[in-house]
């Protein structure tokens, strides 16, 4: 399905009965990605809403570089557009970075929150990390003499630099990448007052744990559930795992 918001087509579905569970995806990723989150809800007989964030899946493209405020802006009003405020909301990833923007601005407009490795604190950065960072922008300056980069190949290794993701894209999403990775949300996790479960790959690399840790700290009602071996996408690495505990949480009882 399809609808359009301050002027950009976002596509998005809409599957089953009962209470509606917002279902947010993480940078790179679509509708696609959390289709067995979906499918989780539909068992449990929950309806399903899930979103294609602008830039992503079947959504059209920002036509500037985004900050977490400006995704979490179009998802208060998708979320009003279909009237499913006070819903229960899955997030992963950078789903999860929105999700929190928005419990700490608006508590009623979700009930229960679940976030699925979820972005939104800063990573420690290492003496290592800036070293590369401090690399790529002297490259950057050595690239445009031509005699240095025709002898170098400097233009050619700067493309392999920085992270998978940040190589994934280009143009206004990767500068809105960057604007999101440097974007920290620690201060506003003692906002959020929803009943929140947070659910973490032990292994996950993109999220690291410690930030689990910390959103549990800082949030007044959190829970963390830990799923051994699991990476980053922790919901599709142990599935049966990851029902179970929607099932405790969301499960519609007679």
């Amino acid at each position: 399905m399809q609808l359009t918001i301050d002027g950009l087509n976002l596509h998005y579905e809409r599957q089953g009965s009962g209470k509606p569970v917002l279902i947010l995806h993480g940078w790179g990723a679509s509708i696609a990605a959390m289709r067995p989150v979906m499918n989780c809800m539909l068992r449990l007989g929950r309806e399903a809403v899930a979103l294609d964030f602008p830039g992503f899946g079947e959504s059209a493209e920002p036509l500037k570089a985004w900050g977490v405020e400006d995704f979490a802006a179009i998802t208060r009003k998708f979320i009003a557009e279909q009237g499913i405020y006070g819903c229960d909301c899955i997030a992963h990833s950078h789903g999860g970075r929105v999700a929190i923007y928005l419990a700490s601005e608006e508590k009623s407009l979700f009930h229960k929150l679940v976030l699925v490795d979820a972005a939104g604190v800063k990573p420690k950065r290492s003496l290592k990390y800036y070293l590369k960072v401090w690399s790529y922008k002297l490259g950057v300056r050595l690239a445009k003499i031509s005699l240095l980069d025709r002898a170098f190949h400097i233009s050619e290794r700067q493309k392999n630099a920085g992270s998978e993701d940040y190589r994934n894209t280009s143009g206004t999403m990767r500068q809105t990448f960057v604007r999101l990775v440097n974007t920290d949300l620690t201060d506003r996790l003692p906002m959020v007052e929803n009943e929140t479960l947070l659910v973490w790959g032990e292994n996950d690399a993109d999220t690291p744990l410690y930030m689990a840790e910390l959103m549990q700290k800082r949030m007044k009602s959190a829970g963390l559930a830990v799923l051994k071996g699991a990476g980053h996408f922790s919901y599709a690495d142990d599935y049966p795992r990851f029902c179970a505990m929607m099932d405790v949480l969301f499960k519609e009882r007679t």
